[in-house]
């Protein structure tokens, strides 16, 4: 039986002002990892980086990030056909846990000077270089739904979200773009 052909939740949006543009982000994989202390190393091996420990940040190396999300836990992203479950099945040295949430989540491209006041129309961080510098994430809000928030750039974000709340959050920052 042929797998069905899975359609981009945000498939023909765009959105674009001065100073701002909103691009869904190209399908990836995901895996939302837990781990023990003790398998942190062993992973991050697997993987070709050093899973970070420190909160609000985040290390790549070849395509994929590791976010950190709190004391035990990453969301990793690479490029679709990575092979990033094949990458961590069998690592050996310490509990750990990898679940794909690829089919799960979607993301959204901020880029342009007014991406840090559009997402702040709906979120609590802040979002200045200093606080929220390169490679910085964190987990936080939204408007009303959880987003993974990704800096890439100094005038460039990655939200990442459950795709059942992603034409919520596209339309929520399209309409925040307006005013900013």
């Amino acid at each position: 039986m042929a797998e069905a052909a899975r359609i981009h939740p945000l498939e023909n949006h765009a959105y674009a002002l001065p100073g701002l543009s909103l691009l869904p982000a190209p399908s990836a994989e995901r895996i939302s990892l837990r781990a023990r202390p003790d398998a942190v190393a062993p992973l991050g091996k697997a993987l070709g980086l050093e899973l970070p420990v420190t909160p609000r940040t985040s290390a790549s190396s070849n395509g994929l990030a590791a976010l950190w999300l709190g004391p035990d836990e990453w969301l990793l992203i690479a490029k679709s056909g990575t092979g990033l479950a094949g990458m961590l099945s069998g690592v050996a040295g310490g509990l750990y846990s990898a679940v794909d949430v690829s089919h799960r989540n979607t993301a959204i491209i901020l880029e342009g000077a007014k991406a840090a006041n559009v997402i702040n129309s709906g979120c609590p961080q802040d979002l200045s270089l200093a606080a929220f510098p390169l490679g910085g994430c964190a987990r936080t809000i939204l408007g009303k739904v959880e987003v993974i928030l990704y800096r890439q750039g100094a005038n460039k974000f990655r939200v990442e979200c459950w795709r059942s709340f992603s034409n919520y959050v596209w339309q929520y920052l399209a309409d925040a773009a307006k005013s900013a």
